[in-house]
């Protein structure tokens, strides 16, 4: 592919998402010709830009998202089930950067399910050479070189993710979302200061779980072999949506009480 070249008359000076990473993307799930979770994903929407001092404009309500979505994406694109990646950067217009005003873009990932586990269960191994964060903007999803890093090392080695670990040395999360670690009826989550994403997505299937007394979860700090004890391995992302995880370097595993307690979870939303 050949180079090109761009000078700032031919991009935006006032997209500061270009200029610095300057933007939150948080993710609105639709299935059925229908938003779900969209309660949990607009609050959550809104706690990211506060975190990054943003603008929130008086027309950003819940309403608002709920039309857009429904009239662009249902209605418009005819899109029944799918992701919609939903992305505000800040604009470069504000003499004070946390005045400034905000833009939005976003894109729909169309899938069969949202709720369905993907087919093919993932490859992935920890990656030693860089670690995430445990601060308030590690589990927001904001500009992290971290996650591009380590997405393109995944891609050299022939995996299909890799797992990041925070400065001590324990499990955060991988490039793309949450991994649960299922020990008999015992369900470990990594904790939120440990690097882990804040995620409304996973948040409703463990609380699904909880209330139905379908797994004990804990939220654990786990070092990178604790990994290699457990008898399935679950990744949720928000962006991308649910797998199960196959091998991690020489260890396999198996997916089938993870795939009964999705099912579960999925019809609970038929009812």
């Amino acid at each position: 592919m050949e180079n090109q070249y761009f000078t700032s008359s031919d991009l935006s000076v006032k997209n500061r998402a270009f200029l610095f990473g300057d933007s939150v993307k948080v993710s609105f799930f639709v299935r059925n010709g229908g938003l779900i979770m969209d309660e949990e994903c607009y609050f959550f929407l809104m706690a990211s830009m506060r975190k990054m001092r943003m603008n929130i404009p008086l027309t950003y309500t819940l309403e608002f998202f709920q039309s857009l979505f429904q009239k662009d994406i249902v209605e418009g694109k005819g899109v029944q089930n799918g992701i919609i990646n939903f992305q505000v950067l800040r604009n470069n217009d504000g003499v004070i950067v946390s005045k400034s005003s905000v833009s939005y873009f976003y894109e729909v990932v169309e899938m069969d399910d949202v709720l369905a586990v993907h087919q093919r269960p993932q490859e992935l191994d920890l990656i030693k050479e860089i670690n995430v964060n445990s601060n308030l903007l590690s589990n927001i999803r904001v500009h992290c070189p971290e996650n591009i890093y380590g997405a393109i090392y995944a891609q050299e080695n022939d995996l299909d993710d890799v797992i990041l670990l925070n400065p001590n040395k324990r499990i955060a999360r991988t490039t793309s979302g949450n991994l649960l670690f299922l020990e008999g009826n015992v369900i470990k989550v990594p904790k939120q200061t440990e690097g882990a994403y804040i995620s409304p997505f996973m948040e409703n299937f463990v609380t699904f779980l909880h209330k139905n007394n379908l797994a004990d979860i804990q939220e654990h700090e786990i070092i990178a072999f604790e990994s290699q004890k457990s008898e399935e391995i679950l990744m949720i992302s928000e962006e991308k949506g649910i797998f199960s995880i196959g091998k991690i370097r020489n260890k396999t595993f198996g997916n089938s009480r993870f795939l009964e307690l999705v099912e579960n979870w999925k019809n609970s939303f038929n009812k």
